[in-house]
C-alpha cells in the first residue's frame, strides 16, 4: 500500500448536523478534490493558494448535489504534512457519504483508522506523545484531562524528551571519543564530569517519571476500591458518587457478591471505582469468592475508600479489615458512613489509618470533603499544565522507567571503576528507550496499536 496515496474520510461524527467535513490528503489530493468541487469564480483549486477557503459547488457522478466550502492546505503546511483539502458540506448522513463516495471515485481510497494523524507522525509534523495527546483530547472526560492533553499536543512533553536526548547524546559522544581514541585526550568530559552529567540527567528523568501519578489520575483514572464489612454502605456510596443506582442496595448484609466497576470524575481526577463484596468470614461458596476478589483488588488498588458504620462499635470484622489495610501500598481514606443517623458519640478509628471523613451516603453530606481529599492526594492546584511536562499513560511510563534503569546501570558501572565504553552500552540503551518514548525508535507494532485507537477520519 502506497503510504502517500490520496486518502479520504468523513472527519465529523456520523449523524445529522449543521455541517460535515470530508478530509482528503496525500499525493493527488488537490487533483481529486478538483473533480468533485468547483469554486465560484475564475480560479480552480489548483490555482488557489494554500491556507485558503473557497466557496463552490460539490458534484457526485457529474451532478451537483450541494454547495459548500473547500479549505486547501499545501504541503508541508498542513496537519499531515501533505497536500490536504477539507470539503465542508451540509451535515446529512446520505449527503456526507455521497461526497465521500465522490472522493473515492475521483481517485482516493478510504482512510484507515487514525491514518491522517499517523501520516502527521510519519512526516515529522508531530511526535508520538503529541499523537497520543490527540487521543487524550478526544477521549477527555474532565477539564483537567483537556488541559493536560492540550499541553502535550503543543509539545510540552516532547520538548522535555528532546532536551533529555540532547544531553544524553552529548554524554555518549564523549564516550565515543574515548572508545575511538583511548590513548588521546579527545573527550569533552572527564570521567568525573561524565558521571556528574549522567547523575543530573537521571535525576531529571526520575522527576518526570514521578509525574505519572498525576497524569494517570487525570487521564487514565485511579483504580479505587470501596471496601468494608457487609452493610456499611459501600454500594450506597458508589451510587451516590455516580449519581445513579448502579449497585443493588438492601438492608440484607452480603448483597454485593462481586465487584461492580464504573468510571467517574471526582474533583480534578478520574476514578475507576470498584464496589466490592463485604470483607468478612463466610461459609457461602459464592460469597467467599467475592470476598477473595475484594482482597485481591485491595492489594492492586491505588486508592482505597475504607467504609465503617458510624452506628456500630468496631467489631472483629472491622479490626480484620484494619489489619488488611496495614499491608496495603495504596492511599487510604477512612470513611465513617451513616452520620445522618448517628445518635451517639461516633466511633473512633486507629490513628494510623489517617483522619477519617464523616459522610452520609444517603444524603451526600461530606462528599465534597471526600472529593477534595482525593484530589489533594493526586493533583496539586498549583500545576501549570502549559509549562509542566507530564507522563500520562502506561506506555510512556514504561519507556521512561526503562531509560532511568539504564542510566542507573551506566552510573553504577562508572562508579565501580569500569571504563567508559562499558557504561556506554547502557547509555545507548537509555537513548533508545527515550526514542521509544517519543516515537523515534518505537516499533511498528506499537505505533499501529496507538493509531488504531483513533476513529476513521482523524
Amino acid at each position: 500500500m502506497n503510504s502517500r496515496e490520496a486518502i479520504a474520510a468523513i472527519s465529523t461524527p456520523y449523524g445529522k448536523g449543521g455541517i460535515a467535513v470530508i478530509r482528503i490528503s496525500g499525493d493527488g489530493a488537490i487533483t481529486a478534490a478538483e473533480r468533485i468541487f468547483v469554486p465560484f469564480g475564475n480560479k480552480t483549486l489548483s490555482e488557489t493558494q494554500g491556507n485558503r477557503a473557497v466557496y463552490g459547488k460539490i458534484f457526485y457522478n457529474g451532478e451537483e448535489i450541494d454547495d459548500g466550502i473547500a479549505t486547501l492546505f499545501r504541503a508541508p503546511h498542513s496537519f499531515t504534512g501533505e497536500d490536504t483539502v477539507e470539503i465542508s458540506c451540509h451535515g446529512g448522513i446520505i449527503l456526507a457519504n455521497s461526497v465521500l463516495e465522490a472522493a473515492i471515485s475521483a481517485g482516493c481510497r478510504y482512510a484507515d483508522a487514525g491514518e491522517f494523524t499517523k501520516r502527521a507522525f510519519l512526516n515529522g509534523k508531530i511526535s508520538l506523545s503529541q499523537a497520543e495527546a490527540v487521543i487524550g483530547l478526544i477521549e477527555a472526560s474532565s477539564e483537567e484531562a483537556i488541559k493536560l492533553s492540550a499541553a502535550q499536543s503543543r509539545g510540552v512533553l516532547s520538548e522535555k524528551i528532546e532536551d533529555f536526548r540532547g544531553r544524553l547524546t552529548e554524554i555518549i559522544a564523549s564516550v565515543y571519543a574515548y572508545i575511538d581514541y583511548p590513548d588521546e585526550d579527545l573527550t569533552d568530559m572527564t570521567v568525573s564530569e561524565l558521571l556528574e552529567h549522567a547523575e543530573e540527567l537521571k535525576e531529571d528523568m526520575i522527576k518526570l517519571r514521578l509525574t505519572y501519578k498525576i497524569g494517570r489520575a487525570v487521564c487514565e483514572g485511579i483504580t479505587t476500591a470501596i471496601v468494608g464489612k457487609p452493610n456499611t454502605g459501600k454500594s450506597s456510596l458508589l451510587n451516590k458518587i455516580l449519581g445513579k443506582e448502579r449497585a443493588i442496595v438492601t438492608a440484607i448484609p452480603g448483597t454485593t457478591r462481586d465487584t461492580v466497576e464504573e468510571t467517574v470524575n471526582v474533583g480534578r481526577v478520574t476514578l475507576r471505582l470498584c464496589d466490592t463484596a463485604g470483607i468478612h468470614a463466610t461459609e457461602d461458596i459464592v460469597e467467599k469468592i467475592g470476598v477473595d476478589r475484594s482482597k485481591k483488588l485491595l492489594r492492586e488498588a491505588e486508592l482505597v475508600l475504607a467504609v465503617f458504620d458510624s452506628g456500630e462499635e468496631l467489631d472483629d470484622e472491622d479490626y480484620n479489615l484494619i489489619k488488611e489495610l496495614k499491608d496495603v501500598s495504596a492511599e487510604i481514606i477512612p470513611i465513617i458512613n451513616k452520620c445522618d443517623t448517628l445518635t451517639r458519640k461516633p466511633i473512633s478509628l486507629p490513628k494510623e489509618l489517617g483522619e477519617p471523613i464523616h459522610i452520609s451516603a444517603l444524603t451526600g453530606e461530606g462528599l465534597e470533603t471526600l472529593y477534595e481529599r482525593i484530589s489533594g492526594l493526586f493533583v496539586s492546584e498549583k500545576i501549570d499544565y502549559n509549562t509542566t511536562p507530564m507522563i500520562s499513560n502506561a506506555r510512556q511510563n514504561a519507556a521512561l522507567t526503562l531509560a532511568c534503569e539504564h542510566m542507573e546501570s551506566a552510573i553504577l558501572a562508572l562508579k565501580s571503576g569500569f571504563t567508559q565504553d562499558i557504561a556506554g552500552l547502557d547509555l545507548e540503551l537509555a537513548l533508545g528507550s527515550l526514542g521509544e518514548l517519543d516515537g523515534r525508535t518505537a516499533s511498528s507494532e506499537i505505533t499501529d496499536c496507538i493509531f488504531s485507537r483513533f476513529c476513521v477520519g482523524k
